[in-house]
């Protein structure tokens, strides 16, 4: 069996795990408890809840636009929703929405320079953004556990999830130059042409981090959409009827997309998300099946979101593949 083939049947044998945790967890708590919770939202407000993530995504793609001065948010917003789609719907975490992402930059006629250059830029200031965000995590988990004896394995997790953030982003930011040297220098030894391609790419990553009032601009708005999107999960729970404070919301939102920055293997951490929420809601007063109802309401938006995005794109491809056909 080939490397690519255990790798798709790795992806799937963990999704299959997730999705069998999700059920215990269903069946610990109680599906009619969670499945009645999530039955209040109702269609209208669950509508608002999906089209407050289009502003999220918004949000995101005007972030990577900035980085690249004169391109159209539009296409950039566009690209940044397909990113989120891949990651959501696709079994193949992070990894496949970049590529999906640079496929639909590229298609949109930005130059491969631009696409690649901007999108590691955009990433290092979103992991940025997200570091600070589980720094207020971390330290709302320590101001809540410090007068409790329960709880010190969700604070190992949480440093761990720190842990790996710091990791990822300092992995990130301080390895860039030296791969895309390596990269340049393999490149050239087997496909003639590309070492300048990779050389480009660096030049052009160069260029944006010397704007530095633009790579400002972008971490800042990466880090509104953090705080954005924590808030949607407080609109989420008071659809369901629970009030839950923002700063309260904000921290369990932190910590739950930590500990996914740590799993980050895993297809849309299926069955981790259900556990964390679990596990950090009752800390915060929020009962086990109503955080469960939560967990599983975003699921159930991504769906509706990415979904119809990925069908849009796939159109798109299958249109472009016949036109270049007849134009042959």
């Amino acid at each position: 069996m080939a490397r690519a083939d255990w790798l798709k049947l790795a992806a799937i044998l963990i999704t299959m795990a997730g999705l069998a945790a999700t059920l215990a967890l269903l069946g610990f708590v109680g599906f009619g408890d969670v499945l009645g919770i999530l039955g209040q939202i109702g269609v209208a407000r669950f509508l608002i809840y999906a089209a407050y993530t289009l502003l999220i995504l918004t949000i995101l793609g005007v972030a990577w636009q900035v980085l690249v001065p004169g391109a159209s948010p539009i296409t950039f917003v566009w690209a940044r929703t397909m990113r989120e789609a891949a990651t959501n719907v696709l079994p193949f975490s992070q990894f496949g929405g970049i590529v999906v992402g640079l496929r639909v930059l590229v298609a949109s006629r930005v130059s491969q320079r631009h696409a690649y250059g901007s999108i590691i830029a955009d990433q290092t200031a979103e992991l940025a953004a997200q570091l600070v965000y589980t720094l207020y995590g971390a330290a709302g988990l320590l101001l809540v556990l410090k007068d409790r004896s329960d709880g010190s394995h969700l604070l190992e997790l949480a440093l761990l999830g720190l842990g790996a953030s710091v990791g990822i982003i300092l992995a990130f930011a301080f390895a860039q130059r030296p791969m895309l040297t390596i990269a340049a220098r393999i490149g050239g030894a087997i496909l003639p042409g590309s070492t300048a391609a990779v050389i480009a790419v660096r030049d052009e990553l160069d260029q944006i981090y010397a704007r530095r009032g633009r790579l400002i601009a972008c971490f800042l708005l990466h880090l509104l959409a953090w705080v954005a999107s924590g808030a949607g999960a407080g609109i989420a729970l008071a659809f369901i009827g629970f009030e839950v404070p923002l700063a309260e919301v904000l921290v369990i939102e932190s910590l739950i997309f930590t500990l996914r920055t740590a799993a980050f293997l895993v297809p849309g951490a299926i069955g981790l998300q259900e556990g964390a929420y679990v596990l950090i809601g009752p800390l915060f007063g929020l009962p086990a099946e109503a955080a469960l109802a939560l967990s599983l309401a975003k699921r159930a938006r991504d769906l509706l979101v990415d979904v119809p995005a990925m069908l849009i794109w796939q159109i798109g491809e299958a249109r472009q593949i016949l036109g270049s056909r007849a134009g042959r």
